[in-house]
Parts: C-alpha cells; sequence; structure tokens
C-alpha cells in the first residue's frame, strides 16, 4: 500500500490549481480520501466539537443498512422462487436464469443460500447503475462548481435500490437517480442543502413517470407473469381480515412479503435504529414521533369505523409492519439534512408524518404505501417548522430577559 500512497502524492500537484488536470481534482481528491485519510493538518489550536465527520457518518449508515441489504436479496429470490415453485417452473427466466445454472444454484425457496443467490441478480445490477449514473452526476457537478466530491451519495446510492420492486428496468432505475441527484440535491447546491431526500425524490418521479412498473400487483416479485399482491394491496379489497388470511403478522414483521426489496424487514428496520440513534446520527424524537402520530390516527380510524373503506379496520401494531413504513421511518424520514434539525420542530415533524402516512393509507386508494409521500411533504414542511420554532424560542428569551 506504501506504492500506492507515494503514486497518489506525485499525482497530486498535477490535479491542484495550475496543474495539467487542474479541473479533475475532484476525482483524484475522492479516491485518495476514500483510500487513506486526509493529510492535512491544522497549523493552529483546534476546537473540535465531535470526532463524526461527514465519511465516517455516511459510513455509519451504510453499516446500519447492512441487514436490510442482505434481507433485500433473500426476500427478492425467495418470493421468487415460490413462484416458480407455484407455477411448476424448474429455472427462472432470462439470464439470471442462466447464471443460477451456471453457479449451480437451484429454486428451492427454502434454501437460504438459493434464495440469496437469485435475489442478489436482481439488486446489485441496480446497485451498479444507481452509484455509475448518479456518481457520474455527482462527479459533474464537483467538477464544474470546483470543489470535492461529497460522501453523501454513498448512502444515497444504496437507499435508492433498496426502496425500488426488483423487477424494474434499469435504465428506468437510472433515470431515477438521475432525477434524484441533479432535481432533489445538485440544484439546491448539494450535500446539506437540499430540502428532499434524493432517493424518495427519485422514486417518486419514478411512480409519476411510470407508475406501471412501480406500482401495481404484478411488479414485486422477480417472475414474468405472477401477480403477487402486497398486504398493504390486500387490505384495501377485505381490511386487516384479508390481511390476516394472506400473512401472518411475524412473516410481515420479519419481511417475508412481497414489496421493495429493502424495505419489507421491520426486523432489519430495527438493527439500523439502534445504530443510527447509539452514533447519534439518527434522531430518536422523529422515530417516537412518527410512530404516536401513526398510532393515535390509526386508532382514530378504528374507533369511527367505515362500512365503505377496509383500511379503517387496520390496527396500528399492522400498520407498523407493512409496506415501507419502518425503513421509511428509520433511514429517510431522519435524514439529517432534510428533516427539521431543531429539538421542539423535530417532535412536530414526526407527528406531521406519523398522521400523514396514515391519512393518506386509509384515505386515498391511489396510493396504498403512503410513506413515500408523507415523508416527502414533511420534508417540504420541515424548514418552515424550525424557522417558526427559533422565532418561538427567541420572542421567549426576548420576554424572559425584558
Amino acid at each position: 500500500m506504501k506504492f500506492l500512497r507515494n503514486f497518489l502524492d506525485r499525482q497530486q500537484p498535477r490535479f491542484k490549481a495550475g496543474g495539467k488536470f487542474e479541473k479533475y481534482y475532484a476525482l483524484y481528491e475522492m479516491l485518495d480520501t476514500f483510500l487513506y485519510t486526509p493529510g492535512e493538518v491544522t497549523k493552529e489550536s483546534t476546537h473540535v466539537k465531535d470526532s463524526l465527520d461527514l465519511k465516517r457518518m455516511m459510513i455509519t449508515v451504510v453499516v446500519a443498512l447492512v441487514p436490510c441489504i442482505i434481507f433485500a436479496m433473500y426476500n427478492a429470490g425467495m418470493q421468487a422462487n415460490l413462484a416458480l415453485a407455484s407455477l411448476g417452473q424448474q429455472t427462472a427466466s432470462g439470464w439470471q436464469g442462466n447464471v443460477l445454472a451456471l453457479l449451480g444454484v437451484g429454486i428451492d425457496p427454502q434454501s437460504f443460500w438459493a434464495s440469496l443467490v437469485h435475489g442478489a441478480l436482481y439488486f446489485f445490477p441496480l446497485l451498479i447503475v444507481s452509484y455509475t449514473v448518479g456518481g457520474v452526476w455527482e462527479s459533474l457537478f464537483a467538477m464544474v462548481r470546483g470543489h470535492e466530491i461529497n460522501e453523501g451519495f454513498l448512502v444515497t446510492g444504496i437507499l435508492f435500490p433498496l426502496i425500488l420492486p426488483p423487477t424494474i428496468p434499469l435504465w428506468q432505475a437510472a433515470l431515477g437517480i438521475s432525477f434524484g441527484v441533479v432535481v432533489g440535491k445538485e440544484v439546491f447546491g448539494g450535500v446539506g442543502k437540499n430540502f428532499l431526500n434524493p432517493a424518495l425524490t427519485g422514486r417518486a418521479f419514478l411512480f409519476f413517470a411510470y407508475p406501471a412498473q412501480i406500482s401495481g400487483d404484478a411488479v414485486w416479485v422477480a417472475v414474468d407473469g405472477f401477480s403477487g399482491a402486497t398486504p398493504l394491496s390486500i387490505g384495501y379489497a377485505g381490511g386487516q381480515a384479508a390481511i390476516e388470511k394472506a400473512v401472518s403478522w411475524t412473516d410481515a414483521f420479519l419481511g417475508m412479503i412481497p414489496g421493495s426489496m429493502g424495505e419489507t424487514s421491520t426486523l432489519a428496520c430495527m438493527f439500523g435504529a439502534f445504530v443510527l440513534i447509539a452514533s447519534g446520527i439518527g434522531s430518536w424524537r422523529i422515530m417516537v414521533s412518527v410512530l404516536i402520530g401513526a398510532g393515535c390516527l390509526a386508532f382514530l380510524f378504528n374507533a369511527v369505523g367505515s362500512s365503505t373503506n377496509a383500511m379503517f379496520s387496520i390496527t396500528p401494531g399492522w400498520h407498523f409492519v407493512l409496506g415501507g413504513f419502518a425503513f421509511g421511518l428509520v433511514f429517510m424520514a431522519t435524514d439529517p439534512v432534510s428533516a427539521s434539525m431543531t429539538k421542539t420542530g423535530q417532535w412536530i415533524y414526526g407527528l406531521l408524518i406519523g398522521c400523514m402516512v396514515i391519512l393518506i393509507r386509509v384515505v386515498n386508494e391511489a396510493f396504498p404505501e403512503g410513506m413515500m409521500l408523507a415523508i416527502l411533504f414533511g420534508n417540504v414542511w420541515a424548514p418552515v417548522i424550525d424557522h417558526y420554532v427559533v422565532k418561538a424560542n427567541i420572542k421567549r428569551r426576548v420576554l424572559r430577559n425584558g
């Protein structure tokens, strides 16, 4: 590794101001700081508030996502293998079937390894597209603006494929991450200046631009011609009773249900919540307030009841384990850039998201999930919430000291 360190040091003058490759300094700096700790040191007294820098923060979030990533591959493969077995097919179609045959992996839904490998053939292409296309946009904006490539995309690039169905075409994934990075973040100035979550912004674009590939009953299981409804879709037809007939609460909690690849396992998301709260990256106030807001409104709908809308019957315990509720709660709503920053504001922000997701799920049949739109709605209101919280604090101090 010393040879690599020396090689990078020799190249540095060519990329610094006045060098031959000055305009590409962002690319050099990205590679150098990814492989090694920056060599610059302060020459005067330092005032360290926290040892957690942006790079360590993003790596910590990736670590928190590891169980969701593993389960995304396993569940995507297991759902596909279950569907193939029910159809009486012996192998998967397309290039995935050829790779499985080459590796000697069957389609046994009871085999963890067979399901993991099968699901990886859908997850990794999306991950590669997300990082490649999104990374190109990040690099272009960094070079044009003359600053370093921020590590924020390390998380955005891995969150995006986790909130997509396994069947989505790769070219649509490329369009989605492009929209999320460019329109959701870079046009506002880059990392730290965007008020919308970039990954959710990209998914919202795909949801409205290509609804047939990201919604409905035919997109959640990676088998051509197989229709597998999510529990939330089943709930619209028959309420909680229909959901309980289709899937157990335990399976829903563990995540062994159709849905976006990384969103289904509440258990995996709980591990992520522990890591983010323990490291101080994720706000426990937001997580708790989302649960309170969603739980209270769900209880209210249960109490009111409805003879025409079966979703009124779904209890909070089921709402918490269905769809992308847990994933959005832990990894999206707590985004430190797009969420409220004040302590009081975080409570209001979380309550708003919790109420909105239940309202969307129960009242609007066009959007059976709800978490994506609820968080984006909360993102829009977060600056306003913080503004009035700060204004109220200033007013109280003036009155107290006046």
